[in-house]
C-alpha cells in the first residue's frame, strides 16, 4: 500500500470511529487519497458523502449539517485557492461555534516555493478563525505512523468541540502516487483501538453557578447560539420575568414571550420606565440596537457564556460572566410582567393591522405568515440581513419549529449551500427565508449531483431587486449614488434560474396564498417580488402604529 492511500484510510476510519456521520467533498487531484477512502466508507454503509462541485458551495453545505445536527462534519478539498474558498464557512463556524473538521489536501514539502503548479502556503492558512491548525507531515511507511495519524485525528475531534464548539484545520501533505497500488501490505497494522477511537476526550466538568440577585424587574434576552434554553426560560417564568428572545433564540414561546420589544424599546419613556434591575442573556443577541441599548442600562448584565475565554458583549455592558446561573423566585406583585405584556399586545397588534390592511405582498407580513403557515416540527433558515429582522419584529410565539440563521459573522455567502446543509441534518420538513442578493451570491449551491442526497426544503426567495435594508438605513437619502451603489438592481430572473437547476418554481402572487405556495416535497423554489421603497414606507408605519398603541395603552 502506498503511503498516500495509507494515511487517507486512517484519517478517515478514525473520524468514523470518533462519531463522524457526514463528510463533504469537492473533487481534485492532490485529495484524491481521501476522496476514495470515503467513497470505500460510503460504499459500506459507514458514512453519508456530499460532494459538491465548487468548494464555497461544500463548505456552507457542511457548516448548515453540522450547525443542525451539533456533530462536527468533515471538509475535505484539494490544495491551492480550493482550500482559501472554505476561508469563509470557516469564519461562519469560528463565530457562531460550528464544529467542522476541515482537511486539506497539499504539496509535499519540497514543492513548496518552487513554482509547483497549485502550490500555495496552507500552513495555518486559517489564522486564528480555527480552535486547531496542526501539519500532517507527509506519510512515510514507517512503524509509529498510525499511532500518530489516530491521536491527530482523535484531538481535532476533540477540539471542534470543547471547550467550545468550532473548526479545526488538517493539512495533509501527500507525495504521488495519490491512487491504490494494488498492494494492501503496510509495515505496521492500520487497526484502530478496538471498536472506538484512539483517544477518548471527555466533557469538561461545568463550572460553577452564579446566583443571580433576587428581584423581580428582571429580564431574560436571547440570543444566537444559545444553550439550555428551555431551562433559563422555565426559570425566567418562574421568576415572573419577561423573555426576549430572537427569533434564532428559539425562545419565543409561552406566555412570557415577547414579540414587539424592538418597538416597545424604541419608545424611550417605555424604555425609561421599563429599565430592568438585572438582564441575563443567552447567547449572542444583535439583532435589534433598542434591545442592545436595553443591555447598557440594566444595573446588572450577566452574561451566560460556556467558554470563559470567549462571551459575547457586544456593548460592553457585562458586569458578569458565568458558565451557569441560577434565576430566583421572587414573591410579590406582577405588575413589572403584567406592564411589559400590555404593551406588547397593544404594539403587536398595532402592528398586525398595518400589515393585514395591505393584500399585495410585503416582507413583514411574509416573514410573520410564513412562521406561522409552518407545520409543527419544521425547521426554517433565515439569511442574516433583512429575513431574520423582519422575523425578529413580527414573527408571534411559536412552539414546535426551529429557527437558524448564520449570525455569527453575519455574511452574505453561502445560504443556499447552508440551507440545504441544515435541511440535510433535520427530521423533518425545512424552510429557507432569503433575499434576492443572497439568493443570486449563492446559485451554485442548487448544483446537487445525481448520487448526492437532495433535502426537502422550499427556498422562499424574497425579490426586491437588491439590497433592501439599505432602504431603511441613512444611506437612503443619498439619492443620486443610492441605486449605483447601495441598491444595486440585477434584473435577474430567478424562474429562469430555477429552471436552469432543475428546481421547481412558484410565483407568490398574493399574501393569502403563501400556505398553499409552500406547499410539496423535495427542493423548490418560491419567489415573492417586492418593492423596497413600499417597504420602507411600511416599516415607518409600523413603528408610527406600534408606538401609538403603547403609548395609549400604559397612558405614557
Amino acid at each position: 500500500m502506498n503511503p498516500a492511500t495509507a494515511l487517507a484510510t486512517v484519517l478517515v476510519d478514525e473520524l468514523l470511529r470518533c462519531g463522524m456521520t457526514d463528510a463533504v467533498l469537492a473533487p481534485g487531484s492532490r485529495s484524491a487519497p481521501l476522496a476514495l477512502a470515503m467513497h470505500a466508507a460510503e460504499k459500506a454503509g459507514r458514512l453519508r458523502l456530499h460532494v459538491r462541485i465548487d468548494e464555497r458551495s461544500a463548505s456552507f453545505l457542511g457548516l448548515g449539517l453540522a450547525k443542525r445536527s451539533g456533530r462536527p462534519v468533515a471538509l475535505v478539498c484539494t490544495s491551492g485557492t480550493a482550500a482559501a474558498n472554505f476561508h469563509p464557512a470557516v469564519i461562519e463556524a469560528h463565530q457562531s461555534g460550528v464544529p467542522l473538521i476541515v482537511i486539506t489536501a497539499d504539496r509535499p514539502p519540497e514543492l513548496r516555493d518552487t513554482g509547483a503548479n497549485q502550490t500555495i502556503d496552507q500552513v495555518k492558512l486559517y489564522g486564528t478563525a480555527v480552535r486547531w491548525s496542526t501539519e500532517i507531515g507527509a506519510p512515510e511507511n514507517r512503524p509509529g505512523m498510525v499511532a500518530y495519524w489516530r491521536s491527530l485525528v482523535s484531538r481535532a475531534w476533540g477540539l471542534a468541540q470543547a471547550p467550545v464548539r468550532g473548526p479545526v484545520h488538517l493539512n495533509a501533505a501527500f507525495r504521488e502516487p495519490l491512487v491504490p497500488d494494488g498492494d494492501g501490505s503496510w509495515c505496521e497494522p492500520l487497526d484502530g483501538d478496538g471498536p472506538g477511537a484512539w483517544t477518548k476526550v471527555r466533557a469538561a466538568t461545568p463550572g460553577s453557578v452564579l446566583h443571580v440577585p433576587p428581584t423581580r424587574r428582571g429580564v431574560l434576552v436571547v440570543g444566537d447560539g444559545a444553550v439550555n434554553v428551555k431551562r433559563y426560560v422555565a426559570a425566567a417564568s418562574m421568576a415572573g420575568w419577561p423573555v426576549l428572545s430572537e427569533p434564532n433564540g428559539n425562545a419565543r414561546y409561552g406566555d412570557h414571550a415577547l414579540t414587539s420589544y424592538h418597538f416597545l424599546l424604541g419608545i424611550p419613556e417605555f424604555a425609561e420606565r421599563h429599565r430592568p434591575e438585572v438582564v441575563v442573556t443567552l447567547g449572542k443577541p444583535g439583532l435589534s440596537r433598542p434591545l442592545l441599548s436595553l443591555l447598557r442600562r440594566a444595573d446588572e448584565h450577566i452574561v451566560l457564556a460556556p467558554d470563559l475565554a470567549h462571551w459575547p458583549d457586544p456593548v460592553r455592558s457585562a458586569t458578569q460572566v458565568a458558565p451557569e446561573v441560577e434565576i430566583p423566585v421572587v414573591s410579590g406583585d406582577d405588575a413589572w410582567l403584567r406592564s411589559w405584556r400590555a404593551a406588547d399586545r397593544a404594539a403587536a397588534a398595532a402592528v398586525d393591522a398595518v400589515l393585514d390592511a395591505v393584500p399585495e405582498v410585503s416582507e413583514p407580513r411574509l416573514a410573520r405568515d410564513l412562521v406561522a403557515a409552518l407545520p409543527g416540527g419544521s425547521l426554517l433558515f433565515a439569511a442574516a440581513s433583512m429575513p431574520i429582522r423582519d422575523l425578529d419584529q413580527v414573527m408571534r410565539p411559536r412552539r414546535g419549529i426551529r429557527v437558524m440563521a448564520s449570525r455569527g459573522a453575519s455574511g452574505i455567502d453561502g445560504l443556499i449551500s447552508t440551507a440545504m446543509g441544515t435541511a440535510l441534518a433535520h427530521a423533518g420538513r425545512s424552510y429557507a427565508l432569503l433575499g434576492d442578493l443572497a439568493f443570486l451570491h449563492d446559485q451554485n449551491g442548487l448544483v446537487v449531483g445525481p448520487h448526492d442526497p437532495r433535502p426537502d426544503l422550499a427556498i422562499v426567495v424574497v425579490n426586491n431587486q437588491g439590497g433592501g435594508i439599505f432602504s431603511l438605513l441613512p444611506q437612503a437619502a443619498l439619492q443620486d449614488p443610492f441605486e449605483r451603489v447601495f441598491g444595486t438592481p440585477h434584473r435577474v430572473d430567478v424562474e429562469s434560474i430555477a429552471a436552469a437547476h432543475g428546481v421547481p418554481y412558484r410565483r407568490l402572487e398574493a399574501a393569502a396564498d403563501l400556505p398553499k405556495a409552500i406547499t410539496g416535497d423535495g427542493l423548490r423554489i418560491v419567489e415573492a417580488r417586492t418593492d423596497r421603497d413600499a417597504n420602507a414606507v411600511l416599516h415607518g408605519q409600523m413603528r408610527k402604529a406600534a408606538y401609538a398603541a403603547v403609548r395609549e395603552v400604559l397612558e405614557l
